[in-house]
């Protein structure tokens, strides 16, 4: 029995409602919106607030992104106060003024009344497929400041009391380059959030507002308890992890660094990245709600997975985040934040995954292969318009946790595999470009008693015009994914254009012109490994080189495994000699 007079069953159907109207919300912008990122790649998410701004449902989509959108629904009441109304609806990307990402995600807010009393907050986010700026698509590495990477949008009514405002709609559609597109997926979302609405007025409506109420408060102190008893397992104690990116896209080649020392004592968590890198000119850093959102994705990532669909405000209580402002954990305006999402963004959630690894050995997470996206902008000559293309089809596998090896084929550590790999013949149909190659590469995945998931290559042809193609949603070519607990990590990236017999060498964080014929090459890096690859069960690597996986001289060098050629067979005897030569070498 909860607090007041519900039942069990009432609380467990009142919970999962918040849980699925969220999912039914991402199925609408599945099949609603147009643009490839949100249609084909599922670039969504969706979630459920109080009129607190407390977080109640956030299980569809990126939670690295959705964790920390309390602050934007804070921010709304603190800007709007009472001047809300039914049939409101906000549009927010300004991660200086109310939001936690970066200027491609736009989110949709409404906020929810039963009987004219604020209950809820609602929202859709989709990565659009422009938002203005000095280059298509937002991933602008030579940015100046946040104005020159697109529209910077703060807390402003779309929708008020149910009426477009049609004149703020034409300003915002008027500074992006294909309006039309935006336009339609702009209102996929806005349809999302009526359907929250309506689902959760429907509840209240059936159980009653105190009931719901009610419900609400023993969802918040049941995940609370749950939590502090997770972290009360844990030894008191500090632990330290860090990650890089490989730069910031101005100061080329230098590493930028997260670092996080994650502090555990008695029933409670503090992750402070005190220890991080200061701002940067260029475009990796991150906001405070970005942040705050990653590094509590990766606690969780700790806890009992039983609790992974239900997490709430009451999950968050007793972990607590300190980012010093000015810093690339917390830059100040108007600091570039374009490319956090897969830079900076993604270093908070492997350094906080290091440290975690460290103080949970029997939870060791690796981290996954880096993201390898790009914008290229050019003319479609099937038509004449203009396009811009991305994808996450090049993203390495996941990285291994311990006692699993890592997914194969998921994409991206910040989106937790949310995110997905595109169609190639979606590809194809939508922009000029063909899929030459398209597989799992040998040799490609970080080595461990259980291995990451295999890297990636990706060959792709423009039969299109001229044009230019910005990396800057890529990282991984001169820093590693860190590995856990004596696993080793994947391979680093590489990528470049083929052009008349010429490579020519394509690093992350640039600007490239891109040709007609030119061959787009990536070859990507995996998910790293968690413990001793000489642990690894030899029948196991036996496997991963008739899968392809791995090559017989790396399961030779690396596993210490010898497999006859001819017979496909393991030699036991040279294995254990192998394996017991390395053991001695460990000890000296």
């Amino acid at each position: 029995m909860t607090k007041g007079t519900t039942d069990a069953i009432t609380l467990s159907t009142i919970w999962h409602t918040f849980q699925s109207t969220c999912r039914e919300m991402r199925h609408v912008l599945d099949r609603t919106a147009q643009n490839y990122l949100m249609a084909q790649l599922h670039d969504v998410a969706a979630g459920i607030w109080d009129s607190q701004a407390r977080t109640l449902a956030v299980p569809a989509g990126p939670t690295s992104q959705l964790l920390g959108q309390k602050f934007s629904v804070r921010y709304i009441l603190d800007k709007f106060g009472k001047n809300l109304s039914p049939g409101d609806v906000i549009l927010n990307n300004d991660p200086y003024h109310g939001y936690c990402n970066h200027l491609p995600d736009w989110g949709f807010f409404r906020p929810i009344f039963y009987k004219d009393e604020l209950l809820f907050f609602t929202m859709a986010r989709g990565h659009q497929m422009d938002t203005g700026g000095s280059y298509p698509g937002g991933y602008f590495p030579n940015a100046y400041d946040i104005h020159a990477e697109g529209l910077c949008i703060p807390p402003i009514k779309v929708f008020e009391k149910g009426v477009e405002r049609k004149d703020i709609f034409e300003l915002v559609w008027n500074n992006v380059r294909w309006p039309e597109a935006v336009r339609v997926d702009n209102y996929a979302l806005i349809a999302a959030t009526k359907i929250c609405e309506n689902r959760l007025l429907a509840m209240v409506e059936r159980y009653g507002k105190d009931t719901v109420l009610d419900c609400i408060e023993e969802m918040l102190t049941r995940t609370e308890r749950a939590i502090r008893s997770e972290i009360a397992k844990v030894p008191d104690g500090i632990y330290y992890g860090e990650a890089a990116s490989d730069d910031d896209g101005t100061e080329l080649d230098v590493p930028v660094w997260v670092r996080c020392a994650v502090t555990v004592k008695g029933d409670e968590m503090t992750l402070d990245f005190s220890g991080s890198d200061k701002q940067r000119k260029g475009f990796v850093n991150n906001t405070l709600p970005s942040t705050y959102s990653r590094a509590i994705a990766g606690s969780f990532l700790f806890f009992d997975p039983a609790l992974a669909d239900f997490h709430n405000e009451g999950s968050m209580k007793p972990v607590h985040i300190v980012a010093p402002e000015g810093s690339v954990v917390n830059a100040k305006y108007p600091a570039t934040v374009g490319g956090s999402p897969v830079s900076v963004g993604t270093q908070i959630l492997e350094s906080t995954v290091m440290a975690l690894s460290q103080a949970m050995p029997h939870k060791a997470i690796a981290c996954w292969g880096r993201h390898r996206g790009h914008y290229i902008f050019g003319t479609d000559p099937r038509t004449g318009e203009r396009y811009v293309q991305t994808t996450f089809d090049s993203d390495g596998g996941a990285g291994a946790v311990s006692g699993y090896d890592g997914y194969e084929g998921a994409c991206t550590f910040p989106t937790l595999g949310s995110v997905q790999r595109g169609n190639v013949e979606e590809v194809e149909i939508r922009f000029p470009w063909r899929i030459v190659q398209y597989h799992f590469v040998e040799d490609m995945s970080g080595a461990g008693k259980w291995r990451g998931g295999s890297g990636m290559r990706w060959d792709a042809l423009n039969v299109g015009s001229e044009g230019g193609m910005a990396t800057g949603s890529s990282d991984g070519d001169q820093t590693h994914p860190p590995a856990a607990a004596g696993g080793l990590p994947s391979p680093l990236c590489t990528a470049y254009l083929q052009r008349d017999g010429e490579r020519i060498p394509v690093k992350p964080h640039r600007m490239y012109q891109i040709q007609p014929g030119d061959l787009v090459v990536k070859i990507s890096g995996g998910g790293s490994g968690v413990g001793n690859p000489h642990e690894r069960d030899p029948e196991k690597v036996l496997n991963d080189v008739i899968d392809g996986f791995i090559s017989l001289e790396a399961a030779e060098k690396l596993y210490g495994v010898a497999i006859d050629a001819a017979a496909m067979k393991i030699d036991w005897e040279k294995t254990r000699t192998l394996r017991a030569a390395a053991e001695k070498e460990s000890i000296k």
